[in-house]
């Protein structure tokens, strides 16, 4: 995936005025942990994967949002003490919820989307706190309910069933390595 991220803050004096908030990083995450997800679904189809719908590219994508906001999580902790950690991530599940909502309303229409997105959100997030996360990164059984996750919304058709091997190998290292350089960049910035 060849994304390019920008992900420390711009040296000017008019952003030298004051320091950075949690919340001030959680936007940029949101931004940066979007535009992932996204390229992540698209590049699933630039390898050949097929989605019948939109609906299921949106699937995906709220797959792959999943993913890395549980590893900014995981993250998070080995670098801050909880009342940081919980703004930051609090702030970046907020910042997507609304993301969603935006786009969802663009594409499908109106509608209350973000309601469904967080459900959809925790309840990600939940089966991922029973997964390992060592230093190195997520553990096989990270990658594992990540893949799953994708392959179910996908169908296990015959172009498709190779997906969950394209997420734990290819696409899921390369988010969370992206995420993980990212995150580091905002917070020693």
């Amino acid at each position: 995936m060849a994304i390019r991220i920008k992900s420390r803050w711009h040296q000017s004096e008019r952003n030298t005025s004051r320091n950075k908030t949690y919340a001030d990083h959680a936007s940029a995450l949101t931004f940066i942990v979007w535009r992932l997800s996204l390229e992540g679904a698209r590049s699933l189809h630039g390898e050949g994967f097929d989605y019948l719908s939109d609906r299921e590219r949106i699937a995906v994508i709220t797959e792959f949002l999943g993913f890395l906001v549980q590893c900014v999580d995981r993250l998070a902790h080995q670098r801050l003490p909880d009342q940081d950690r919980e703004v930051l991530v609090n702030a970046l599940g907020y910042g997507l919820g609304v993301q969603m909502q935006d786009n969802l309303t663009d594409i499908a229409g109106p509608g209350h989307y973000y309601d469904a997105f967080v459900d959809a959100l925790n309840t990600r997030l939940d089966e991922y706190s029973r997964t390992s996360f060592e230093a190195s990164g997520p553990g096989f059984d990270a990658l594992r309910v990540f893949g799953a996750g994708v392959l179910a919304i996908m169908g296990e058709t015959q172009t498709n069933r190779w997906v969950i091997d394209q997420i734990m190998h290819i696409a899921g290292p390369e988010v969370y390595e992206k995420t993980r350089d990212a995150l580091a960049n905002l917070l020693d910035s």
